[in-house]
């Protein structure tokens, strides 16, 4: 038996001991060096061949991610490591790190209780590493440190020990900054990184060595001797004595938590059920014996197999044969076909699966990622996964072949379901389908998908950006008749607080209508300005929007709310001034005359009246376009700064900060999405490829008023509408 099959053995024998289980992630900025790190820890622990690891990429087993040397799809693999006479199953899950993958990462740290930050010691702590901290603090996930690429330091840059010793306590201390600002405050101080006690290691994820505190005190050896070896061409030699993944891995054992600990300050924030019921109990204790639940935070999409459903189990013990519900399905049944760990690429089939693992099952065809999977019918949902940013570019894409046109459908619905950062408009009047996604990497990626992985000839349009709208000021109350002119609505609008857009952002005022604790959510409305009449009213919240009744006592309202709340979500959804989406906006009905024959107030009079009423105050409030726009960071030689600034401003982006370290500026910009099509290849040919850049997104500001004419009658004819918008004094239908 080889070695592989040896551990996978041990796996099966460890899966039902939760103190011997860890879930980690692996999270850094793009490049690196994570999924390098991964693979290594992965052959370290007798799962791949060691010679190959950290060139094969074991965990980047698609080809586009090879072919582009970057991480795409978070990979899961479970491997055993022996610590302190005992044996633990480390379930691993690779993240990317590139801003357009970043949903991915959130979803990764729904799954995991533990996370080892990766920064590479040349660069430092860069945007995306503060925004995987944040993401990882924010679902109550404990760090450790890893500080890669050491031996850059040492071959490259010449530093001698004392300068590098700096160099690291620079970065420990920037990640210590990220970790009290975004712990929660009970953790701030407890889950500060420090060398001291073994929870920062450094070394080379390429060359295969590590080195931590604990572990000099264990081999003798000092930091000096690691310098000489490095400088002497011996990594080989030093990869034997200081095993990168004995390290790492022992580091992880003993400082990040078993399920059974994490699971007790997790369920509460993740999940906002009764934890008093049997599923509450059984969630906050990791108990196997109570009833199964998942949490999806992966679909594969796998040629042979179909869909697979990667997520936690967080209590009970899953089957094969089990019968489970899936948030949002109802009372329908799914079965579980087939249950596997997943090593890399490889899923080892298996009987069940405890609480305080990471389960891949088949047979789950209606979940997507985010589902809450159960035993018990009708389960409070996991909380929904925030993510921190909204898809900012689309492509318009038609089936080359109108024979593949039921396929395309089928392969898009896949395709949102397993990546739901992709959102996908089907039209099946006009055959165009419209995909959005986080930037141009992420909607190439996918193309190439649905060309290469599905089989589908595709044609598709230059990328667009994505707008919101908005108002400026007040407008109405707006006169809205329904077509047999027997009800009339009266609705206004504003600008909706800042404070408040931040609560449904971070998910404490969550979206929908017909709210379950509804009096706390009005008391955070208040406390973010909005009056307490007001706030009593709350309907709905659609997106960054959010709808109040402030009427006061009009018959058969009530039985009219479902279908202006209707109303209100087609207009948040479809703006009068584009057709995009809504953003910050607070509607408030304040007045309505019905008609007291329930059969004058159907749908085809209330929507249409209500829609007009809102897209008229919205006129008269003065509509505003929104566009998505970009930080950019760029490091780049001194003598060539000049070529970049003007490639920045010629995308009419505004430098905000310019720093110098060493010989190299770096610069950091707000650039519009759509100024940024095409910076990857002008920026480099601009400066001869001597430039490394980044970027992540950075929400929406106005459109200069001087360019909105023009934007908004190039998107409006673009979508087929009449190319002026509905003038101020809005009458009549859309």
């Amino acid at each position: 038996m080889g070695r592989k099959e040896d551990n996978i053995e041990k796996a099966k024998s460890i899966i039902n001991n939760p103190d011997k289980i860890r879930n980690i992630g692996i999270a850094a900025h793009i490049d690196h060096g994570k999924t390098t790190l991964s693979d290594n820890l992965i052959a370290g622990a007798g799962m791949m061949s060691e010679e190959l690891a950290g060139k094969q990429l074991l965990l980047d087993y698609d080809e586009q991610e090879q072919a582009r040397g970057i991480t795409i799809n978070s990979a899961v693999a479970s491997m055993v490591h022996p610590f302190d006479d005992d044996h633990y199953l480390i379930n691993l899950i690779d993240t990317p790190g590139h801003v357009d993958f970043g949903g991915d990462v959130t979803r990764a740290m729904r799954a995991v209780d533990g996370v080892v930050v990766v920064v590479d010691s040349v660069e430092g702590v860069m945007p995306q590493t503060e925004t995987v901290i944040r993401q990882a603090l924010k679902e109550r996930v404990k760090p450790v440190l890893f500080i890669n690429k050491v031996d850059r330091l040492i071959n490259e840059l010449r530093l001698n020990p004392e300068e590098m010793q700096s160099r690291f306590q620079k970065v420990i201390v920037d990640v210590n900054k990220l970790v009290s600002k975004y712990a929660p405050k009970e953790f701030a101080k407890e889950w500060l990184v420090s060398v001291q006690d073994g929870r920062v290691a450094f070394g080379s994820a390429y060359n295969n060595w590590a080195i931590s505190i604990p572990a000099m005190q264990h081999s003798k050896m000092n930091f000096r001797d690691i310098v000489e070896y490095v400088k002497n061409g011996k990594q080989k030699e030093l990869s034997r004595k200081a095993q990168l993944h004995r390290i790492v891995l022992d580091m992880v054992v003993k400082h990040l938590p078993d399920p059974k600990t994490a699971q007790s300050y997790r369920i509460p924030q993740i999940w906002r059920g009764d934890l008093s019921t049997d599923v509450g109990k059984a969630m906050l204790a990791c108990d196997h014996n109570g009833p199964a639940t998942l949490m999806v935070t992966k679909i594969i999409i796998d040629s042979h197999a179909g869909e697979i459903a990667v997520g936690r189990v967080f209590s009970g013990t899953l089957r094969k044969g089990s019968e489970v519900y899936i948030s949002d399905q109802g009372s329908n049944k799914y079965k579980v076909q087939v249950l596997s760990m997943m090593v890399g690429p490889d899923r080892i089939q298996i009987g069940e699966i405890s609480a305080g693992n990471i389960a891949a099952i088949i047979g789950l065809k209606a979940a997507k990622a985010g589902s809450t999977v159960s035993e018990v019918p009708n389960m409070e949902p996991f909380e929904p996964m925030v993510h921190y940013t909204d898809p900012v570019v689309t492509l318009a894409i038609e089936a080359k072949h109108t024979s593949d046109l039921p396929k395309l459908i089928d392969v898009l619905r896949s395709i949102s379901k397993a990546d739901p950062s992709i959102q996908v408009e089907i039209n099946q009047e006009t055959g165009e389908h419209l995909i959005s996604g986080m930037g141009e990497l992420h909607l190439e990626i996918t193309l190439y998908r649905i060309e290469h992985d599905y089989k589908v000839e595709v044609s598709s349009s230059k990328p667009l950006v994505v707008y919101r709208e908005t108002v400026s000021h007040h407008g109405g109350p707006f006169e809205g008749k329904s077509p047999n002119k027997h009800n009339r609505f009266y609705f206004e609008v504003e600008p909706l607080e800042q404070g408040v857009i931040d609560l449904i952002k971070n998910g404490e005022v969550p979206q929908g209508r017909r709210f379950k604790d509804k009096k706390t959510i009005v008391e955070k409305l208040v406390k973010s300005g909005i009056p307490r009449d007001e706030a009593k009213g709350l309907e709905a919240v659609e997106g960054m929007n959010i709808f109040f009744d402030v009427t006061k006592g009009i018959q058969y309202l009530d039985e009219t709310m479902e279908l202006l709340i209707d109303s209100f979500v087609e207009v948040m959804n479809r703006g009068p001034l584009a057709n995009e989406k809504v953003y910050g906006v607070k509607v408030k009905l304040s007045d309505a005359k019905l008609h007291e024959d329930s059969i004058h107030r159907g749908p085809a009079q209330v929507i249409p009246a209500g829609r007009n009423s809102i897209y008229g105050a919205m006129c008269q409030a003065k509509r505003i376009l929104m566009e998505p726009i970009q930080k950019v960071f760029v490091n780049v030689p001194q003598e060539i700064m000049g070529s970049v600034t003007n490639e920045i401003q010629q995308r009419r982006g505004v430098i905000e900060d310019m720093k110098q370290e060493g010989e190299e500026v770096v610069l950091t910009a707000r650039v519009p999405v759509a100024g940024m099509f095409g910076f990857a290849s002008a920026i480099r040919s601009a400066t001869a490829g001597k430039v490394l850049w980044s970027s992540e997104n950075a929400g929406y500001v106005k459109v200069p008023p001087e360019l909105q004419p023009e934007v908004v009658r190039e998107i409006r004819k673009r979508k087929g509408l009449k190319p002026e918008p509905y003038n101020e004094d809005y009458y009549g239908s859309l």
